[in-house]
């Protein structure tokens, strides 16, 4: 698979794409059925309350099968399109998503450094918990980022809408819902504004985050900045593998190496104690 310069201007301009049925039907209910079991056996699936949200890290690391979603040519071309070859996969988290998310960052880098895959393994629309982008906000000069939209300009805060402008949060003026089935697949930009407003308290949905790849000293640099806060280290989880789950580096060849080996030798360095040895 290989993305078209119109998805790729697409995707600079508005910070996401969103793919309608990539995985087939056959294909997204494996994918299910091994994110049950991921998170059952290593997020506390079976003692999620509906009160709050339930997450674990690298959620395609614990299964062999899921693991193979960083192989997947579908995945390589689209990550090839956005951030070039040679990418960083940089781990991830699954959910049981419980309420509202409110708007958020994934971060705040200013420049096309690091992307969230997501895939929703529930039925999603505006009414029920689906993701909603706004677009372009990834920019820096983007008015909700370049006007500090607060009460105290001091930072952004999309859920303060209420009292500044009299709209709900969820009818911030050019957001955009993005409704899914399971299969279908969504690639934005870490800084890029998102959120999800109603549906119900188990909504399931996992993640893989990726980085350009680093080829000078002020990238690998970033790269640090970034997993001091977004690995295992950074949250302090003894993996087994350093910055990966063993199953992810046991089953891995040598073209998905080329995906892990930056993250990995940078968390080392960075928690050289968790490193695996």
């Amino acid at each position: 698979m290989e993305l078209s310069p119109a998805q790729i201007r697409f995707f600079k301009t508005f910070g996401y794409l969103y793919f309608p049925r990539l995985f087939a039907p056959d294909e997204i209910a494996s994918i299910t059925e091994e994110f049950e079991r991921s998170i059952q056996a290593c997020g506390n699936g079976a003692q999620h309350d509906s009160t709050k949200r339930t997450m674990f890290g690298g959620p395609i690391e614990h299964r062999a099968r899921l693991c193979t979603l960083i192989d997947d040519e579908r995945i390589i071309g689209i990550c090839n399109g956005v951030l070039g070859a040679n990418f960083n996969y940089a781990s991830g988290d699954g959910n049981y998503y419980s309420g509202d998310t409110g708007w958020h960052p994934d971060g705040n880098w200013g420049q096309l450094f690091s992307v969230k895959i997501a895939f929703y393994l529930d039925e999603l629309t505006r009414d029920t918990g689906c993701l909603r982008v706004l677009p372009g906000s990834h920019h820096p000069n983007h008015f909700v980022r370049a006007e500090g939209i607060d009460l105290n300009k001091s930072m952004v805060d999309l859920n303060k809408s209420m009292e500044l402008f009299g709209v709900e949060p969820r009818d911030f003026p050019g957001n955009l819902a993005l409704e899914t089935t399971p299969g279908d697949l969504v690639i934005f930009n870490h800084d890029l504004y998102h959120a999800s407003f109603g549906g119900y308290q188990r909504r399931r949905m996992f993640t893989m985050n990726l980085t350009r790849p680093c080829t000078n000293d002020a990238d690998r640099a970033t790269l640090k900045d970034y997993l001091r806060r977004h690995s295992p280290g950074g949250y302090q989880v003894v993996t087994g593998g350093g910055m990966f789950y063993p199953t992810m580096l046991d089953t891995a060849s040598p073209e998905r190496m080329v995906h892990l080996r930056q993250c990995a030798e940078v968390h080392d360095e960075l928690f050289p104690e968790l490193a695996r040895h």
